[in-house]
């Protein structure tokens, strides 16, 4: 790997806008897709060029090369023996007919190692009995972007996948047109078979496929892309490749990876963020059974990503546990934070009663507008920090040899990950190799690649392979925090009762004084401007407010918009509420006449879809009947990466404040759905997800110390508080795109106006629990 291939240094902001669509016209261009044609000039510039290659011993490979235009012509007009130096396999069809087809993104529990394959195996016409999954080296030049992030795989892959598929099926049904001497057009495919009708003849892809290596790479043109009336795999419930290997406990994780020698360690960082290491009983800690050493590390360039700590080494996990037990570490915390949660409420209490420090957004004349409101509404919203609490604690090997790094990471973002360490340890990204394992989860927090740091300073020390593994309190203590914050908003109402003015005052926290802390970027000027419901008032204002802040912060699950959807379409809700209008109504009304808020861009909403679900959803949920006192129906919508989804909560709440959700009515557009366990599976999880951090979930600061050390302060919704969840997809024509996370944001607004509905009370504050709400658990 090159240096041209990463990044020189890592810049969250610039990740999490890549991910989530801040700078869209480039991830737009980004996903304009992949094609088979050999050209020289400009068209390579926003092509990329797929290519069949003989395989040693029979059968074929498609490959990607996704280097440089001139490293793609390179390798399009080179022999096959020549090009294995440039193109890693991506498809091969064995002679045995057994299909492998690589899965190229890390896999965390979303079902990209499943759904990408599918697409290739439609446009193939394989036989999804034929087909083995593998994960793929990570190798951006040949590969392409490798990320999990953004609900980006499926819209990012969908041209490149298919043309991979369709560009083999081609090649195959050459191959046989030429062995039976008969045109082309009278062969056709069906799993994993090319057929002559004519003749009764068929062949299997296996026993085309040395032939098919020999044949000439078809163009763009050549190739037909299958219509979707032609499908026959993608739109099916398919069970995940991994799952057989996962309940019998194959060594899938990084947290189950293991080598020859090697070592296990833990990391001790100082409960504040910035704290040093001024003394620690290093001489006694060596002693102890097991251990190998203990060090001190200190912080590095950017002590996100590599805190100050101690390291213990030694022969188990469990050895350096018990060691870490013993540990004593005197801290220097001159420049530790002293971040408090307490002192930034009444902070906000105080500023959202003031103009926003930074005015982003400014649309019609607001002043002239409240000045002639009949009625005015508004509301502060609060919401807290909260941690990802996925299964699998942060863990990481790594092996300092050679002068390079060598790892084996559940990362969701490997050149990332590649570019910190590289900037972390004073070293540079061709220096490291990277295996990416299975995530135990990642919402996020493995986009932060500060475990993989951690691992390689403990491993330059240690001449060896070392296994750091992080407990559930370092994991807890020492995340990157979905940020937390306060919402002060007001509308103006006239005299028909409609809205006509909106002020936003964001109050948020900075990392560097100049842009907010990581996860509260989604308020940008650059997103205000068709973010909902800017584009249904005619006098729009967006400001924000942003509080020093050292704790570090990063994307959770649906970034920024897992908070923003709650106070928004709470907020709206308010409104109609003011308005004396069916909510229903008032958001069909606020959606106005069917339009791209953006055109041309794919992140941008759609009114015409985002109708279309808001009413689905409330027929489905029975929106309008009478409902006994105490019960209430709550509706949301929201518009999140690339996915238009609404949802309804029917809750029913008692005297004690005790919520019982008797279901959640999801309807969701993504376009065509690939796989639809896994689409249902990303969509039931995301709603659950979203509820059990609306329960009671929270991180609270205190003089920079993270108060919450585990489950038992921090919980987690458990199996008998789980609750019905319906999913719907309306399945469009648009592009498909994912569904990892767009179906979290409304969950938190849809229950909170059911709560409403149900009782009069406006909750403002989430967890939920701060306002003495709870869920009914079954017994």
């Amino acid at each position: 790997m090159k240096q041209s291939d990463l990044m020189p240094a890592f810049d969250i902001h610039a990740l999490l806008a890549e991910i989530n669509g801040a700078r869209p016209q480039a991830a737009a261009a980004q996903t304009a897709g992949v094609t088979a044609v050999i050209a020289a000039g400009p068209a390579l510039d926003r092509r990329r060029f797929l290519k069949l290659t003989g395989l040693v011993g029979g059968g074929f490979a498609l490959a990607f090369a996704l280097g440089s235009p001139r490293k793609a012509l390179a390798a399009a007009t080179d022999t096959a023996a020549d090009a294995k130096g440039e193109l890693n396999t991506f498809v091969q069809v064995r002679d045995d007919g057994t299909i492998l087809i690589a899965a190229k993104n890390p896999e965390m529990g979303q079902g990209v190692k499943t759904t990408l394959p599918m697409i290739i195996a439609e446009e193939l016409d394989a036989r999804w009995e034929d087909v083995e999954v593998y994960q793929s080296p990570f190798d951006t030049p040949r590969y392409g972007p490798q990320i999990s992030g953004g609900s980006r795989s499926v819209p990012d892959g969908w041209d490149a996948m298919r043309q991979a598929g369709a560009t083999a099926r081609t090649m195959l049904v050459a191959a046989a047109a030429a062995q039976w001497e008969v045109p082309v057009s009278e062969c056709r495919t069906s799993d994993s078979r090319v057929l002559h009708e004519k003749s009764g003849r068929s062949l299997s892809y296996g026993e085309l496929a040395a032939a098919a290596a020999r044949q000439p790479v078809p163009t763009a043109d050549a190739v037909r892309l299958k219509d979707r009336s032609e499908w026959r795999l993608l739109g099916k419930r398919v069970t995940g490749v991994d799952n057989r290997a996962i309940v019998t406990g194959q060594p899938l994780f990084g947290i189950d990876q293991t080598l020859p020698g090697m070592r296990f360690a833990t990391y001790v960082r100082c409960p504040r963020q910035g704290g040093r290491v001024r003394s620690a009983n290093l001489d006694a800690i060596r002693q102890l059974p097991g251990i190998d050493t203990a060090f001190v590390i200190d912080e590095g360039p950017d002590p996100a990503f590599l805190r100050a700590g101690v390291a213990i080494v030694g022969d188990s996990t469990w050895n350096v546990l018990k060691a870490r037990e013993q540990l004593k570490v005197e801290w220097d915390e001159s420049n530790a934070a002293e971040d408090d949660w307490d002192t930034y409420s009444a902070q906000a209490e105080e500023l959202r009663k003031q103009q926003p420090a930074e005015l982003v957004y400014d649309k019609g004349d607001v002043g002239k507008a409240f000045e002639q409101a009949a009625t005015t509404v508004e509301g502060f919203y609060t919401f807290n920090f909260i941690t990802h609490a996925q299964l699998e604690p942060q863990n990481c090997t790594a092996w300092y040899r050679d002068g390079g790094y060598e790892f084996w990471a559940p990362t969701q973002a490997p050149a990332w990950g590649a570019g910190v360490v590289a900037q972390a340890l004073g070293t540079s990204p061709d220096k490291v190799k990277i295996h990416v394992t299975r995530s135990g989860g990642g919402f996020g927090r493995r986009l932060i690649n500060d475990f993989m740091c951690e691992a390689a300073a403990i491993a330059r020390e240690v001449k060896a392979p070392v296994k750091l593994q992080w407990t559930r309190e370092d994991d807890m203590r020492h995340d990157c925090f979905r940020p937390g914050g306060f919402q002060q908003l007001t509308a103006a109402l006239d005299n028909r009762k409609k809205m006509t003015a909106l002020r936003n005052h964001h109050i948020t926290f900075t990392n560097d004084g100049e842009k907010p802390a990581a996860g509260a970027g989604y308020f940008r000027p650059e997103m205000a401007k068709w973010e909902f419901p800017a584009h249904s008032v005619d006098h729009y204002q967006f400001g924000q407010t942003m509080l020093p802040l050292k704790t570090p912060c990063g994307p959770w699950r649906a970034p920024f918009s897992n908070t923003l959807a709650w106070s928004t379409q709470s907020f709206l809700h308010e409104v109609s509420t003011a308005a004396g209008r069916d909510h229903l109504d008032f958001l069909l009304e606020l959606m106005g006449d069917p339009q791209w808020l953006a055109e041309g861009v794919d992140y941008a909403l759609n009114t015409g879809r985002a109708a279309a679900v808001i009413k689905a959803a409330a027929e489905k949920a029975g929106w309008g009947k009478p409902l006994p006192k105490g019960r209430g129906l709550g509706l949301a919508f929201y518009f999140s990466h690339a996915g238009h989804f609404a949802e309804v909560a029917d809750v029913s709440v008692d005297a004690d404040k005790r919520i019982t959700i008797h279901r959640i009515v999801c309807v969701g557009d993504i376009g065509p759905v690939i796989n639809l366990s896994g689409a249902e599976s990303q969509c039931e999880g995301s709603i659950l997800d979203g509820l059990s951090a609306m329960l009671g979930q929270e991180i609270t600061l205190q003089n920079g110390e993270v108060q919450q050390t585990n489950f038992h302060q921090y919980p987690v919704l458990r199996m008998n508080q789980a609750v019905p969840v319906e999913i719907h997809f309306i399945e469009s024509d648009f592009r498909p795109t994912g569904a990892g996370e767009p179906a979290l944001p409304p969950l938190a607004p849809a229950v909170t106006n059911a709560v409403y509905a149900a009782t009069g009370h406006r909750i403002r504050t989430l967890p939920i629990a701060r306002e003495g709400f709870s869920i009914v658990t079954r017994t």
